[in-house]
């Protein structure tokens, strides 16, 4: 089993586009926690990482060295590549982030919404109605999983999410705003539900 998904993982070693150009916009359920919101090290128990020799330009250094990592989630099948950096450990961390801002936007959790409380996380960054956080952070990804868990559960209703969640409507644009295949998502599912799209 983890021979195929290995072959799958390393078929290719061009650079990874940034995920505002992945075109996909369906997505999977699952039931229990959310991968992206996993630490590292319970992330990495379902992932396989792969490591290759880098393409295109670089020096010698990149095209010798194995310093392009994949890293497959063996659930899902869902990947993160890197290859632009000569470290393969920094090349193995940009995966990783790649990976679990993949499965934020592609995987919702089935959400009963009557009962649901928002995590510990996002209680611990929300600001009033408020909860400014930088797409860089480490922490952007899960905040993004619950973000579209919990507007997903709501039927699309903004407002609703919003009331669950404790922040403002214009606040959950806005972190779904700061990654385009997020938003892209968003709105595809809003559109097949009769909502006008969302504008970043």
């Amino acid at each position: 089993m983890k021979t195929n998904h290995k072959k799958k993982a390393s078929r290719t070693n061009d650079v990874m586009p940034p995920l505002s150009a992945f075109q996909q916009t369906s997505h999977s359920m699952i039931d229990g926690e959310h991968p992206a919101m996993q630490t590292e090290d319970e992330l990495l128990k379902s992932v396989i990482l792969d490591f290759g020799r880098s393409s295109g330009p670089g020096g010698q250094h990149r095209n010798r060295k194995a310093t392009a990592c994949t890293a497959t989630h063996i659930p899902t099948d869902i990947s993160g590549e890197a290859t632009e950096r000569r470290r393969q450990s920094e090349n193995r961390k940009m995966a990783i982030n790649r990976l679990r801002r993949t499965l934020a936007i592609f995987l919702r959790r089935n959400l009963a919404l009557d009962s649901y409380q928002p995590t510990t996380l996002w209680e611990n960054r929300r600001q009033g109605n408020q909860l400014p956080i930088n797409p860089k952070h480490s922490d952007y990804s899960p905040i993004l999983a619950e973000t579209l868990d919990v507007i997903l559960a709501s039927e699309l209703e903004m407002s609703k999410a919003a009331e669950v969640l404790q922040v403002t409507s214009s606040q959950l644009v806005k972190i779904i705003s700061n990654d385009k295949a997020a938003l892209t998502w968003l709105n595809e599912q809003r559109k097949e539900s009769g909502f006008q799209p969302l504008k970043a």
